[in-house]
């Protein structure tokens, strides 16, 4: 929702905002100079800056991390602009309140020539039909609308909208940036603390910084209940390690199960175990439990990994992925996740081969694309007698009552005779494989030679 009324036609004045609002509220930029961090896009000169300070007012997807200053930059516009400014939230909206805002808009710029900027918050939670609402307004400039989203837009946001906006990235903000926000709000005292003089030390704001992980709203947060759960030295709050923990209970983290951080940790993970990177897996695995991930898809993936990327180089891999995720079922949440832990690392460490891999997709495109060859007579079964007097069965030749359990004879369909899917990795036992194989082959070759 923002600090916005959801409908309200103006926000409120920074100097109307509640003592009683949280921090977070209270100490919001009211200028385009008290914005810490994305100095990419607000910096002297930079690109959203000079269009701001000229007047060119454009629709835009703020796209960043929560706690980026999305909501805050986009009242800024406003206030910079003299534009009109109204906000409400995809969580609670539908096409109803994008028509009222519509029709709002349109009669503001019939009367004053005005503008309306439409906020709209977590614009990736309406949906298609939803979002097409906005598409002949932003074209024709009834509106100009800031859609806010932690989501990447390239799949949360239609095409056609997308098309008509453009994207800037805020990012997360850094240590230093947060450390510069819980100051000021130590030393503000008409919005911020400084009228409790709380004792803090660079210690404890680092801390906090660490916690909030890039959030600004979070970071705030944690100060402000820290410094209510203070111990009072001389009636002066002393905010110490314990009283920020207990403020902070659990760090954050940015995670989105359904959402591209999912992917993307998933991929780091499945990466650093293919590069043979055990601390880098280990780290990646335990950021994906403690953000809150199902444990039994991370066991999942293991086991789709060794098979994928390690296969026959060490078939016990495969043993260990399955007994990890047994042991999780088992055991559940926390003791299992230390099986998941064993299975990364040993993962991590085996030799890898993609050879299952290739030859199984070599296999399916043969499967998919060529015809689908009857299965040679001489290896079909034939349990009755009229399939042995057609032929099934016929000069088939059984494996173990040969030397060595070794025959001449094709399996493939004819127009597949000689395909070789299978080419093992020198790695791990594969190496033993593929010794084995190019026997086979050899052997093969040398007895169809004999033949002709």
């Amino acid at each position: 929702m923002g600090l916005f009324d959801p409908r309200g036609p103006e926000p409120r004045s920074p100097g109307s905002r509640s003592p009683a609002a949280p921090l977070a509220d209270r100490l919001r930029p009211r200028t385009l100079d008290e914005v810490v961090g994305q100095e990419h896009l607000l910096g002297p000169g930079h690109v959203l800056r000079s269009a701001l300070e000229r007047g060119e007012l454009h629709s835009m997807i703020l796209w960043g991390p929560p706690g980026s200053g999305k909501t805050t930059l986009a009242s800024l516009m406003a206030q910079v602009t003299g534009a009109r400014f109204v906000a409400f939230s995809a969580v609670l909206s539908g096409v109803k309140e994008i028509r009222q805002v519509i029709a709002e808009g349109e009669a503001e710029r019939a009367r004053r020539g005005g503008r309306t900027i439409l906020f709209v918050d977590e614009i990736h939670r309406f949906n298609r039909a939803q979002q097409d609402a906005f598409l002949p307004h932003v074209e024709k400039g009834t509106i100009v609308l800031v859609g806010a989203t932690t989501e990447n837009p390239s799949f949360e946001v239609n095409a056609a909208l997308l098309s008509r906006c453009r994207v800037y990235v805020l990012n997360a903000l850094g240590e230093d940036h947060l450390l510069a926000i819980l100051k000021r709000a130590l030393d503000d005292a008409e919005r911020g603390l400084a009228g409790a003089a709380p004792a803090v030390d660079d210690d404890a704001l680092r801390l906090i910084a660490r916690l909030a992980n890039g959030d600004a709203r979070v970071a705030l947060n944690i100060l402000e209940v820290a410094v209510t759960l203070a111990s009072r030295e001389g009636g002066r709050p002393r905010v110490t390690e314990r009283a920020i923990q207990e403020a902070a209970q659990k760090k954050t983290l940015l995670y989105d199960k359904a959402g591209e951080e999912h992917f993307n940790l998933i991929s780091a993970l499945h990466k650093s175990l293919r590069d043979s990177d055990p601390d880098a897996a280990l780290y990646w695995m335990t950021r994906m439990l403690e953000s809150g991930e199902e444990p039994l898809y991370i066991a999942r993936r293991l086991v789709r990994f060794a098979s994928e990327d390690v296969g026959n180089a060490d078939p016990a891999a495969l043993t260990l992925a399955l007994a990890a995720k047994d042991a999780y079922a088992f055991l559940g949440s926390p003791e299992g996740e230390l099986a998941l832990a064993q299975a990364t690392l040993y993962l991590a460490l085996a030799p890898k081969s993609n050879a299952v891999y290739t030859a199984f997709d070599a296999a399916k495109e043969d499967v998919s694309e060529r015809p689908a060859e009857p299965v040679p007579l001489h290896i079909r079964n034939a349990p009755t007698g009229l399939m042995r007097d057609l032929g099934y069965g016929h000069g088939y030749q059984y494996a173990h009552d040969a030397p060595d359990a070794r025959v001449e004879q094709e399996h493939l369909p004819p127009a597949l005779r000689g395909r070789e899917y299978y080419r093992p990795s020198g790695r791990g036992l594969e190496a033993e494989l593929a010794r084995r194989l190019a026997e086979w082959r050899r052997w093969r070759a040398q007895r169809r030679g004999e033949g002709a």
